[in-house]
């Protein structure tokens, strides 16, 4: 099973301070056919202005991971955590019960371009989560490095959600090749660049769904940065 989410098929809205693309149904874009992939429910490129943001608003039942690709976003929220979150930091946070917070461009001059993921989690309910990590260009580079998962494993961030989540920076002509299980499904979200999955040329902003294979391919068409959901 190999499916080909191209970019420009995406829902996109312009709302001055906030530019962004939904991979899967979301807010005002709904489409019957993307509503999300085995436990992956959202896929959302935002880009934020300077010195604008999300103001307080609330979530319940979601895992909500931002992987920033440029720029810096400062969070807030009602457990009491508070950051500014720069490329190679991975945030997460498990709404739970329910958990109020907020998101804003901490620069006043530069946009922040980030990806913003939701995840199922496995059960409903519990207390709110938060959790960030950097990963260094090292940890990424031309390789998946695993950033998020169930049971924390190689130094990731633990979820509530049989899912794993891989980051990689992948240069031109390298090659990674990835020990896949045909009893499990794969969405690749390519940020940046041209990559090759299993012969397939997607460019940025393209998803890719895979499923029943025992190996997939990755090469660098060009540098490129992008994300690997393995997904029960």
């Amino acid at each position: 099973m190999i499916y080909l989410r191209k970019a420009d098929e995406r829902g996109y809205f312009d709302h001055g301070w906030l530019k962004t693309h939904h991979s899967f149904s979301f807010s005002d874009y709904y489409d019957q056919r993307f509503m999300g992939f085995r436990s992956l429910r959202v896929i959302n490129e935002d880009v934020v202005a300077p010195a604008e943001g999300f103001p307080t608003h609330g979530h319940q039942n979601m895992e909500i991971i931002t992987y920033i690709l440029q720029g810096a976003l400062e969070h807030k929220d009602s457990m009491g955590s508070g950051s500014v979150i720069r490329p190679g930091d991975v945030q997460y946070m498990s709404a739970g019960n329910g958990v109020r917070h907020s998101e804003f461009n901490h620069s006043k001059e530069d946009p922040v371009h980030l990806l913003q993921i939701w995840i199922v989690p496995e059960m409903k309910g519990g207390s709110p989560l938060y959790a960030e990590k950097n990963f260094s260009e090292a940890d990424r580079k031309n390789k998946l490095c695993a950033v998020a998962s169930p049971d924390g494993r190689e130094g990731s961030i633990a979820i509530r959600q049989n899912a794993v989540v891989y980051a990689s920076l992948l240069d031109s002509g390298e090659e990674i090749r990835f020990q896949a299980d045909k009893n499990r499904f794969y969405w690749v979200q390519l940020a940046k660049g041209r990559l090759e999955v299993n012969g397939i040329l997607i460019e940025s902003g393209d998803g890719l769904a895979l499923g029943e294979l025992d190996q997939i391919q990755f090469k660098g068409a060009s540098d490129s940065e992008f994300i690997v959901f393995d997904l029960a």
